[in-house]
């Protein structure tokens, strides 16, 4: 038994699972942009025997992106969190008709391949949209939902610890407009900062931004990319965690700047759409240029990247995030 039945990718993952799961009777750039829209947050982080882990989350963060699309959408629901997997619960609401979004560690989704030690950590959304029997129906941004074993899912979920089992069910229609003016300047509040009120605000919004065009330019420190990613594995890691983190994970192609100006057009922010959109064309230049150079980097490689080459290729990702800030900086005041 399934509750709904659109599948199938978006353009931005969790923005399609809420669409779906409320009936498809939203527009995908609206869900993205009430849920939150584009954001920018930035860490390089460093552990004995790997290679630098590259995270930029290019959307909304850190937001629950259902809770926040829900509440703006005027749609209510209910939240609630268990110390084990309430199977009641879930068949209660999946009976009466109701999706349930739950976080994993995605790790555990046999679908999602090898394990990834790190992927616990995240807050990873699926939604249930059936059972039978000892088996769940889930999607996840494929183009049919998946079946797995209650006990397997329920693994998984159990995966993500700081989730507490978290299970959200809208439980009605929207009773009101949805809110643009609050997401509009929720958004525009993310990139201006602060956001968390602590010392890491220096590596979100413009801010965080900025740190990373700067240290792409730094040729002196360990925190410059010069440095940090001048070993082969390294430069190939950091290359390709670039490209997916600006067009495959936590994001919409192009940063989620093209998917957010289509929500402007909606909101009546056209040149503000603009001027996103524009950006976005940088960003999407920026993930191009890095899968070039990871592919460029053969594993089998000895040495390192040409220097000279590294060294122009680093400044052209460094300028292509500055006019990214310039235009973005523009965009928000037109919010």
């Amino acid at each position: 038994m399934l509750v709904y039945e659109d599948f199938g990718p978006g353009r931005h993952r969790e923005s399609s699972l809420i669409r779906h799961a409320l009936g498809s009777t939203h527009d995908e750039p609206l869900v993205a942009g009430l849920a939150g829209g584009v954001g920018f947050m930035y860490f390089v982080f460093e552990y004995t025997g790997r290679p630098p882990q590259l995270t930029i989350v290019a959307q909304a963060h850190p937001v629950s992106w259902v809770r926040s699309a829900l509440d703006r959408l005027r749609v209510p629901y209910e939240a609630a969190h268990s110390a084990a997997p309430r199977w009641d619960r879930v068949h209660a609401a999946l009976d009466a008709g109701r999706p349930v979004f739950c976080t994993v560690d995605r790790s555990g989704l046999p679908w999602h391949g090898a394990p990834d030690e790190m992927a616990g950590a995240d807050p990873y959304t699926v939604v249930l949209a059936g059972y039978e029997g000892d088996s769940l129906y889930v999607e996840d941004g494929a183009g049919s939902p998946y079946r797995i074993a209650a006990e397997e899912f329920g693994a998984a979920w159990s995966g993500h610890r700081k989730g507490r089992h978290e299970m959200i069910v809208p439980t009605g229609p929207a009773d009101g407009e949805p809110d643009v003016e609050g997401a509009l300047a929720a958004t525009a509040a993310r990139l201006t900062g602060p956001v968390l009120g602590n010392k890491f605000d220096v590596n979100f919004g413009f801010s965080g931004m900025e740190k990373f065009a700067a240290q792409l330019r730094d040729t002196r420190t360990k925190a410059g990319w010069e440095r940090r990613f001048a070993a082969p594995d390294a430069f190939r890691a950091g290359t390709r965690r670039l490209y997916a983190c600006l067009e495959e994970e936590w994001t919409a192609p192009g940063a989620t700047r093209p998917l957010y100006a289509d929500f402007l057009d909606l909101a009546g922010r056209q040149r503000a759409a603009e001027l996103f959109r524009e950006s976005g064309g940088h960003w999407s230049r920026l993930a191009g240029l890095a899968r070039a150079a990871a592919a460029d980097a053969a594993p089998e490689a000895d040495a390192a990247p040409d220097p000279a080459v590294r060294r122009a290729l680093l400044d052209e990702f460094a300028t292509l995030v500055e006019q990214s800030v310039a235009l973005e900086r523009r965009a928000v005041t037109l919010l």
